[in-house]
């Protein structure tokens, strides 16, 4: 490919610096090879790296409702079909990376979008989670013997276990192990504040983990099991319901990266029962939401990395497409100003994923570029609104 020159009004490079007016970008073979100020009549966009979701999930799915979602779950080559256009979504609306945490088709859509077969945006994926008996991902509902080796994903117990499922998704190619530290909403038994997973488990996962250079990300709510998941060398926590002190600054002592999911929360607490949330379902969002939006912006007051991550899967409740809504609940309810959100979902979101060239526009990354027709820098929203063209790679993406 020859070089390319894109021209723009403002150039913010995803790195936490100051925007850059009269930027201009030059693409050698789909990377980035300068970036910075230029000498021409700039062109009236604000241009941007390609934005990233740290926390989605591919999954084909469009309902809400348990039964019907476990229903879905038979229907594996409906759900891919369906993917691909979520696939599709999420390029139109600017995501030319995404953490799929959790899903059976991950694996190949992501090989797919990487040999070209079907558009979609670079996909790092987990593969499915693992939970734990009476875990986050065990269907409670149901009788165990109706469910044994059918549940959404693996159940395992014990250090042998864990570390025997933590290779055998090595084995698959993820990019990622996904364990659920804690319980969570969307599990009718278990409760969000209690701790899943002995140590000796979850660093059974992180040694195997780490042994071959894959982060390890933990569905972690309560503070006791976000603190259980730091200490035993986890690198992302999604969620952080709910953060104590202690918690705070484990993560900052870990560098641990704080992956919020604010705007699946916040959607669940708004409009879930209309689109059949279960009541228990309702009872813990409504009892969550407001310790969440605290927790974050504790977090955030103290420091900690927070990248972007929405937790959606696909229904019309949490649909992909819509995923900058996650940026917004940053400047509405945490505090930041639009800078710094932007930079969650760029080059701190970069961070979650096993590569160094994406969420930023320096030499040598991925020429992964939104333009919009207004300055999302003073209004977020218009990372919804106003996208004009995505490049992924250099070439028109959208």
């Amino acid at each position: 490919m020859t070089d390319r020159y894109v021209d723009c009004g403002t150039l913010y490079d995803g790195m936490g610096n100051e925007t850059v007016r009269d930027g201009r970008i030059v693409i050698d073979d789909g990377r980035v090879r300068d970036a910075g100020p230029a000498e021409d009549v700039p062109e009236p966009d604000f241009v941007l790296p390609g934005l990233i979701d740290a926390h989605i999930h591919m999954s084909g799915m469009r309902q809400m409702a348990p039964f019907s979602r476990l229903t879905e779950l038979e229907q594996e080559s409906l759900r891919a079909a369906r993917a691909t256009v979520d696939c599709q979504d999420l390029l139109a609306a600017g995501f030319t990376t995404v953490r799929d945490l959790s899903s059976k088709i991950g694996l190949g859509l992501r090989d797919a979008i990487a040999e070209g077969e079907i558009p979609g945006p670079r996909l790092y994926t987990s593969g499915l989670a693992f939970s734990q008996t009476a875990g986050h991902s065990d269907t409670h509902y149901l009788p165990y013997r109706w469910i044994k080796d059918q549940d959404p994903c693996p159940i395992v117990d014990g250090e042998t276990a864990c570390r025997r499922g933590a290779r055998a998704r090595i084995r698959q190619g993820v990019d990622v192990i996904k364990i659920m530290a804690t319980g969570g909403v969307l599990s009718e038994k278990d409760d969000p504040r209690h701790s899943h997973f002995t140590d000796a488990e979850i660093r059974a996962f992180v040694e195997e983990a780490h042994r071959v250079d894959i982060p390890v990300a933990a569905h972690a709510q309560g503070a006791c099991g976000i603190k259980d998941a730091l200490r035993n060398g986890v690198d992302t926590i999604e969620h952080g319901v709910y953060l104590d002190e202690e918690a705070i600054e484990l993560l900052l002592d870990h560098d641990a990266i704080l992956v919020p999911t604010l705007a699946i929360i916040t959607r669940l607490y708004e409009h879930g029962e209309e689109h059949g949330l279960p009541p228990w379902a309702v009872r813990k969002t409504e009892a969550s939401r407001d310790d969440h939006v605290a927790s974050i912006r504790a977090a955030y007051d103290a420091g900690v990395t927070i990248a972007a991550g929405t937790d959606f899967i696909g229904p019309d409740l949490l649909p992909h497409g819509e995923n900058a809504e996650e940026l917004e609940l940053y400047v509405e309810e945490v505090g930041m100003d639009p800078i710094e959100a932007i930079h969650a979902a760029t080059g701190v979101a970069a961070g979650t994923v096993p590569d160094d060239d994406v969420g930023t526009l320096t030499p040598g990354d991925h020429a992964d570029l939104v333009a919009v027709s207004a300055d999302p820098t003073t209004d977020v929203r218009a990372l919804r609104t106003d996208i004009d063209a995505v490049y992924k790679g250099g070439r028109r993406a959208d």
